[in-house]
């Protein structure tokens, strides 16, 4: 059985964390591995309906995500989590429960992110109609170290699952020979 890990990927809304994200499943199951992936979007609607956005619970989302991940993570599967899990708190709460944890920073400027937003979620935060939200009048706590940062304002989204995978190989969870068949 292969060795179990989580991808915790974190950043702000926009800032390509679901796209890397997928890129990155779809290259892991090419090489064979077990994925799952909890995309922060899909967890609110199934695993966490009900939850409004404050700290609290925020904090209970992805602690949520974290125990899912550390199912998984136990059991052999590589756990991809793409949720902007804002608190650094939080994020090395589930480190520490998981264990075999990479977190990956999909770092992005504001304004980039807020250009990406299809949703026009940023433009209603900054005019006041939306409050608590991440990065415009709510804090993210950008990761102190994180093992892998993405500069997804600067990389194609290829480019940064490829730079994943690259810490993966570094770290041993997969293979130089995974690789060649994750291409």
């Amino acid at each position: 059985m292969s060795k179990g890990v989580t991808i915790w990927f974190t950043g702000l809304s926009g800032s390509g964390k679901s796209t890397v994200a997928l890129i990155l499943v779809k290259k892991l199951k090419n090489a064979g591995r077990n994925v799952e992936i909890l995309d922060g979007d899909v967890v609110r609607t199934n695993l966490s309906k009900g939850l409004g956005f404050s700290k609290e619970d925020r904090d209970t989302n992805i602690k949520r995500i974290g125990f899912v991940c550390h199912l998984l993570t136990r059991n052999g599967v590589m756990a991809i989590s793409a949720a902007i899990s804002p608190y650094r708190e939080v994020r090395d709460y589930n480190r520490s429960l998981i264990g075999d944890f990479v977190e990956v920073y999909a770092k992005c400027p504001l304004e980039k992110c807020a250009e990406r937003d299809v949703k026009g979620l940023y433009k209603k935060a900054m005019a006041g109609e939306i409050k608590g939200f991440t990065g415009v009048d709510d804090p993210y706590e950008e990761p102190l170290h994180p093992e892998v940062v993405c500069e997804t304002d600067k990389e194609t989204p290829e480019q940064s699952a490829d730079k994943v995978l690259k810490k993966l190989e570094e770290l041993g969870y997969v293979t130089t020979e995974d690789l060649s068949r994750a291409a």
